[in-house]
């Protein structure tokens, strides 16, 4: 089941700019929080040192600010990137609630970080960091709806096939005939958030689904 939105509904469901949870989430795993750190000391500390070069000249306080925004990196970095993902989602012309269930559940391993390590012997070989994430086919009474994806957790062991699920639906076609992205999924029967990515504000779509799905 599809219920259009009314105007005006998806801004605020999708903010423009980043919620905490949409903050944690583009922070990385620790790789790519380290290199968000190399990035802001090296680019930071070279630009205060251009400004201090050029202190006497107009430039110099222009280096200065420049030197700072890059030391603020690790912070605005996030902040940029979930902006960038909500803005995706955002752009679409036609949004809409669907309510249908799981119909299939499904679990793969994903190679998540690649790196080369020494052997006993000093050969090089390809480690790979793997993790097991979980898939849910989405279904109602009309048909194959999409899949969502996400990292396994315990908690996600007690989906079953059939529960309930409820999910933002966009599209570039008012009738829904091609979707273009889902967002990440609620399950009521399990008061359970899934995703890869926490698109939505969650409590204001837990209230929309209450108000509009009586």
């Amino acid at each position: 089941m599809l219920i259009p939105l009314r105007p005006g509904e998806l801004p605020r469901l999708i903010p423009a700019v980043a919620t905490g949870p949409q903050f944690n989430a583009c922070s990385g795993n620790p790789r790519k929080l380290l290199q968000r750190v190399l990035i802001a000391v090296i680019g930071g500390v070279l630009a205060l040192l251009l400004s201090q070069s050029l202190f006497s000249s107009r430039w110099g306080p222009v280096w200065l600010v420049v030197g700072f925004v890059f030391l603020l990196y690790v912070l605005w970095g996030p902040i940029l990137e979930a902006g960038r993902r909500n803005a995706t989602l955002r752009r679409y012309p036609a949004a809409a609630i669907f309510e249908g269930e799981v119909a299939e559940i499904g679990q793969r391993e994903v190679v998540e970080d690649q790196r080369e390590q020494a052997d006993k012997n000093g050969r090089l070989t390809l480690v790979e960091n793997t993790r097991t994430w979980m898939s849910l086919d989405l279904a109602d009474e009309d048909g194959y709806l999409g899949r969502i994806r996400f990292p396994l957790e315990k908690k996600h062991q007690l989906i079953r096939p059939g529960m309930v699920v409820r999910v933002l639906v966009l599209s570039e076609r008012k009738d829904f005939s091609r979707i273009g992205a889902i967002s990440d999924a609620w399950l009521p029967q399990l008061k359970l958030w899934v995703g890869e990515y926490p698109y939505l504000l969650r409590p204001a779509f837990e209230e929309l689904c209450l108000r509009r799905l009586r």
